[in-house]
């Protein structure tokens, strides 16, 4: 048993679970860990793809109630279906264009440099919304939880959610955000965040079984409980994630987020720059 590629699935998944549902981007972190731990052929990609549903497996595992009970009611309630429904109109538009552009994002910006870049320029945006959202009174006052979106503005946060397209920006973070910048409540915009990851990052996690399930050799080995490992610890430290957010954003705004993205995103730039580390282009 390779102990070196499980040692480097351990880790890649405990960022997966502890970045996911924060705005600092784990699909960047990702980029950067990999790269730095010589995991970003691809194989490598998939397996940070794949091991996401883990931590979307947290956030189901956490809203068990809620979902549950959209589900056993989705014919008698009125309410459940305008939820499923947002659902689905907020996940279009990302999941559209991936389809479409997809592979040359991955070509082009899935590369250290651009989610630095991408690191930095995000939390200019997390800035400017809180910013904002100090000096006004949210424009939806009316909206007290997730049942009381309408598809507009669901629709407003599914546009949103395209801009994390761009690794390092955050799928979280250009959800929450930009929910708050369209008049929603933070924690409201927040809890949306984690719902709207299930159809999105599970439908992402379903294309690459379907990839690799072409290609059986890369399911073989040690590749397999790299993957086992990483799904687990994904979970676990997603789960603990997602219990700390909800009980931060009752209190708390962003900008530490947004401290955090500036400093990472600049010393990724000076280790590349100085030569110091030696990152894929």
């Amino acid at each position: 048993m390779d102990l070196i590629l499980l040692s480097k699935a351990l880790i890649l998944g405990v960022v997966e679970g502890l970045t996911e549902f924060l705005p600092i981007s784990s699909t960047g972190h990702l980029i950067l860990v990999g790269d730095l731990l010589d995991f970003n052929d691809e194989r490598g990609k998939a397996f940070e793809v794949i091991i996401q549903f883990g931590a979307i497996l947290a956030v189901c595992w956490e809203f068990r109630v809620k979902l549950w009970r959209v589900a056993s009611t989705i014919k008698s309630s009125a309410i459940s279906r305008r939820f499923v429904i947002n659902l689905l109109i907020a996940s279009i538009p990302a999941m559209g264009l991936a389809l479409v552009f997809g592979k040359h994002i991955k070509a082009v910006l899935f590369a250290p440099i651009p989610v630095a870049t991408a690191f930095i320029v995000g939390a200019l945006v997390i800035f400017w919304a809180e910013r904002r959202q100090q000096k006004i009174i949210s424009k939806k006052d009316h909206i007290q939880s997730v049942d009381d979106l309408a598809p507009l503005d669901a629709l407003k946060v599914g546009l949103a959610q395209c801009a994390a397209l761009i690794p390092g920006t955050s799928r979280s973070g250009a959800t929450i955000i930009g929910g708050m910048l369209f008049g929603l409540p933070r924690a409201v915009a927040t809890e949306f965040s984690f719902f709207l990851a299930i159809p999105v990052i599970g439908g992402a996690t379903a294309y690459e079984l379907i990839k690799l399930w072409k290609n059986p050799v890369s399911l073989s080995g040690d590749f397999t409980w790299a993957i086992v490992l990483g799904f687990i610890s994904a979970f676990i430290s997603a789960f603990i994630c997602v219990r700390w957010l909800i009980h931060y954003v009752a209190g708390h705004n962003f900008i530490p987020f947004a401290w955090y993205r500036i400093v990472f995103g600049i010393l990724v730039l000076l280790s590349a720059y100085s030569g110091l580390v030696a990152w894929s282009h």
